[in-house]
């Protein structure tokens, strides 16, 4: 099968603008873009829109990137699920972004949308795609109710496309959002999707574009909700002491991370998802019953809807 990349880039640009104008317009301060083009010689090729709010009255750092790259060999990152599939040159395709609020009260968000396709090796063969991502809520001090509603709203955007996607997409990322050197989860997780292909070409990426267009409504309410309320040092303090635990999970872990540093992407571009305030303390928990204790029973995988 020969996929037209066209209406997936029409879809991801389009996607990047309308979240960019939407969280602008809540902060109050605009998006920087910076554009950019890989040479043709490099070993990477292609083009992207970096977006960047940094110091913003909301959020202290939100990075919004669109690319669309292709190269002449996936790297391991992309085939360590689908080892049939090295050797392969490649084009991917797609939006991620990370929200950094500067108060404490407000969680942290992450959502990726993406397309894949992996080239056939010898004339004749078809090239293999598929499509991934996923939303995920990383709270300071959670809130019930707001992990209540982000995941409803992931269910809901799932729901049209069959009652199994969203119980088994919150798994995998539950599963996948998990740090095993901490023996801890990141965040109160969302949904997660990868090396999607089961609806055909046509719904699989429907389903996609469902999970992208979900964000602003999972997010802007809590955003709206909490952006408020008082904080202070102490609750400053414990927040860059959590984004230490998101650091660890990008670098460590995170496939998009890898894909795009071991396929020779652009390091500023990736690396925009770091939080800009970050602090480790050594061998520290917080006090039993305080308010920072309680995240760590927040993050504990369960039922939200």
């Amino acid at each position: 099968m020969e996929i037209n990349i066209s209406p997936l880039r029409d879809f991801f640009l389009g996607l990047q603008d309308r979240i960019t104008t939407r969280i602008a317009s809540v902060d109050g301060k605009p998006f920087i873009e910076d554009a950019w083009t890989k040479a043709e010689d490099s070993p990477l090729q292609g083009d992207g829109r970096s977006r960047l709010l940094e110091g913003g009255n909301i959020f202290e750092r939100a990075g919004v990137g669109f690319s669309h790259v292709r190269g002449n060999k996936l790297p391991p990152s992309a085939t360590q699920n689908r080892p049939e599939l090295a050797g392969r040159g490649f084009e991917a395709i797609g939006v991620s972004l990370v929200f950094h609020p500067r108060n404490p009260y407000v969680p942290t968000v992450h959502m990726n949308v993406r397309a894949f396709v992996a080239k056939a090796l010898t004339a004749g063969a078809e090239d293999i795609w598929w499509f991934g991502g996923g939303m995920d809520l990383t709270p300071y001090y959670p809130f019930d109710e707001d992990a209540v509603h982000f995941h409803a709203t992931c269910r809901d955007a799932l729901a049209p496309f069959g009652d199994s996607y969203y119980p088994r997409f919150k798994k995998w990322c539950d599963e996948y959002f998990y740090l095993k050197h901490r023996e801890e989860a990141r965040g109160i997780g969302g949904v997660f999707f990868d090396d999607f292909s089961e609806l055909g070409f046509d719904k699989s990426f429907a389903m996609t574009q469902a999970v992208g267009n979900a964000l602003l409504d999972a997010y802007v309410p809590i955003v709206e909700k909490r952006k408020t309320l008082t904080c202070g040092e102490r609750e400053r303090e414990f927040q860059s002491y959590r984004r230490g635990r998101y650091v660890e999970f990008n670098l460590v872990f995170d496939r998009g991370t890898h894909f795009g540093l071991q396929s020779g992407g652009r390091a500023e571009s990736i690396l925009m998802s770091m939080p800009p305030i970050v602090t480790w303390r050594y061998n520290w928990n917080p006090e039993p019953g305080s308010p920072e204790a309680k995240i760590y029973e927040a993050i504990k995988p369960r039922d939200w809807v």
